[in-house]
């Protein structure tokens, strides 16, 4: 699940973070109105979106009067602002953040993930923040520093303040930079974050380390145990499809290609997508119906397919253990004729009833073509969405 940056700010401070002092705003009056709360000489505007590159695609402004502030605000709010996160569709700004300007001496780069090889959080940082830290990676890896978090201990001071002094935090600054990093190690944590991102860290004039942006994620696993994050959850940001599955416990993501995959494993899923591409396919989603995938979940699986307009072809690959191949089989059947199916539909099935299953689909009267292993089945609906 993912937040705006005002709301990452919000969680941050309660922490202990230091950011910019900033209030989020939804009309062009609030804006001003937050300009003149804030006081001071200068303004940032901020679009809040779910994406990265905002400023680069127009959506940050810097304003130093009150009708600066007025004007930015009128053109950002309600654009459609394009990043290379959101696609040449863009997304709608739909909220802004206005904050208190900051003198900025230095940009750098903090962020922190789960790394799932020494099972710990992992702490990045480099000096060159306010760019992308993949582009960083790519060019100059050794720029990037990192440590991984003992679970138990925690963040350690020494390696708090040695990681500061590396990405050139200055020497009176650094006190404060490794109270910042503690607890944006404690933010993440105890909110069950699987991101957090802080590009730029800013260290000011007076040599004061400030998020100056925030991006957090959070382990859709562990939402349960956090409602007052949930309560941040923005639909308007959120593809309709995907939360439609959602309701249904339909672990679902739109791609761009025209080929359905409907699938029970997340593993299975991506070595589908995979072996799709290989025989010169395109998937047009990712699809885990899980291991208790009934009739009501198959039905709605192939109905939330079914409203992609690019899609020409599905295949459903199962492998059967815990959920039954005659099953899955029966619920197929169903969906395929409750939706009234126009699409060439490849099923494999391998796995307990499989035999069962089988029999199944090839009683049902319906058009549905049988892929022997994943190979045959890959190749048969490459050929199908093809029209060949």
């Amino acid at each position: 699940m993912k937040i705006h940056e005002y709301q990452a700010k919000e969680i941050l401070r309660k922490h202990g973070v230091a950011t910019p002092r900033g209030y989020p705003c939804f009309s062009v009056e609030e804006a001003v109105e937050a300009a003149k709360r804030l006081g001071g000489k200068v303004w940032v505007v901020k679009a809040q979106i779910h994406a990265g590159g905002r400023g680069k695609g127009g959506g940050v402004k810097l304003a130093k009067t009150l009708d600066e502030v007025k004007q930015h605000a009128s053109r950002i709010l309600g654009m459609q602002l394009t990043t290379y996160q959101t696609g040449l569709e863009g997304q709608k700004v739909r909220r802004l953040l206005v904050e208190e300007g900051a003198d900025i001496s230095k940009e750098l780069y903090v962020g922190m993930v789960v790394d799932r090889g020494s099972q710990r959080v992992v702490l990045m940082a480099s000096r060159e923040g306010g760019v992308d830290i993949e582009e960083v990676a790519a060019k100059s890896p050794e720029s990037i520093h990192q440590v991984a978090i003992d679970p138990v201990k925690g963040l350690d001071d020494r390696d708090a303040e040695d990681i500061a002094r590396k990405i050139g935090v200055p020497e009176n600054g650094v006190r404060q930079a490794r109270d910042f990093l503690k607890a944006l190690y404690e933010a993440f944590d105890e909110t069950d974050a699987s991101l957090a991102e802080i590009n730029p860290l800013i260290v000011t004039g007076d040599e004061r380390v400030l998020a100056l942006d925030a991006k957090m994620n959070f382990d859709d696993n562990a939402l349960f145990r956090h409602p007052e994050i949930v309560a941040l959850r923005d639909l308007d940001e959120e593809d309709p499809a995907e939360i439609e599955a959602s309701k249904f416990d339909l672990s679902y993501i739109q791609l761009d290609g025209n080929i359905g995959c409907l699938v029970n494993g997340a593993g299975l899923a991506m070595a589908t997508m995979d072996i799709i591409k290989l025989y010169g396919g395109s998937p047009a989603n990712f699809l885990d119906v899980g291991g208790g995938a009934s009739t009501e979940k198959v039905t709605e699986a192939f109905k939330i397919m079914l409203r992609n307009p690019k899609l020409d072809a599905i295949l459903v690959n199962i492998f059967g253990g815990i959920m039954k191949c005659d099953v899955i089989a029966e619920g197929v059947v169903a969906a395929a004729r409750e939706v009234r199916l126009k699409v060439p539909l490849v099923v494999r099935l391998e796995g307990t009833n499989v035999d069962r299953g089988k029999k199944i689909l090839a009683e049902s009267g319906l058009p549905i073509i049988s892929g022997n292993n994943m190979a045959d089945a890959a190749q048969k609906v490459v050929a199908a969405a093809q029209g060949r």
